[in-house]
C-alpha cells in the first residue's frame, strides 16, 4: 500500500509540474510579439484561403459549406414552419368536423324537401282536380234540384203543392218547440 501512494503522490508532483510548466510555456508565447504576429498572419492566411475557395467554388457553380449551411438552417426554419401550419390545419380540420357533418345532414333535409315539395304539389294537383269536380257536382245537383222543383210543380196540383209545402213548416216549428 505504500508503494501505491508513493506511486500516486509522485504522479499527482509530475501532473502539477506538467501543467505548471505547459502554462508558463504557453505564457511565453502568448506574450511573445513573434509568435503573435505569426499566429495573426497564419489566421488571415486561413481567412483569404477560405475566401479565394468559395470563389473558386461559385465560379464552378458548386456550392461552399458556408452556402450549405445557410441552406440547412434555411430548410430548418421551413420545415418548422410548415410543421406549424399541419398542426394548424389539424386543428381546424377538429374544429369543421361536425360543420361537416351538419352540412351532410343539411343536404339530406333539403332532399327531403324537395320530395315533400313534389308530394305537396301533387296533393295540390289532385284538390283542384276534387274542386273542379265539386263545382261541377254542385251545379249539377242544383240543376236537379230545379228540375225537381219544375217536375213538382207540373205534376202536383196547385191545392196539394201548398199543403206539402206546410208540411215541411209544420214540422220544423215542431221540432222547434221540442
Amino acid at each position: 500500500m505504500a508503494d501505491d501512494e508513493r506511486i500516486e503522490s509522485l504522479r499527482g508532483r509530475l501532473s502539477r509540474q506538467g501543467e505548471e510548466a505547459l502554462g508558463k510555456l504557453a505564457e511565453e508565447l502568448v506574450g511573445n510579439p513573434l509568435v503573435n504576429a505569426t499566429v495573426a498572419r497564419a489566421l488571415e492566411a486561413r481567412e483569404r484561403a477560405v475566401a479565394a475557395q468559395e470563389a473558386a467554388l461559385g465560379a464552378m457553380n458548386i456550392p461552399s459549406a458556408a452556402d450549405i449551411e445557410r441552406l440547412t438552417r434555411r430548410l430548418r426554419s421551413v420545415s418548422q414552419r410548415l410543421e406549424g401550419i399541419e398542426d394548424s390545419v389539424d386543428r381546424l380540420d377538429d374544429r369543421l368536423g361536425p360543420v361537416a357533418e351538419l352540412s351532410s345532414r343539411l343536404a339530406a333535409v333539403e332532399e327531403s324537401l324537395g320530395g315533400l315539395e313534389k308530394g305537396l304539389g301533387s296533393i295540390d294537383r289532385r284538390i283542384a282536380k276534387l274542386e273542379t269536380k265539386d263545382e261541377k257536382l254542385v251545379a249539377r245537383v242544383g240543376e236537379t234540384a230545379r228540375d225537381v222543383a219544375a217536375l213538382r210543380k207540373a205534376l202536383v196540383p196547385k191545392s196539394a203543392s201548398a199543403k206539402s209545402a206546410s208540411a215541411p213548416r209544420k214540422r220544423r216549428a215542431a221540432t222547434k218547440k221540442t
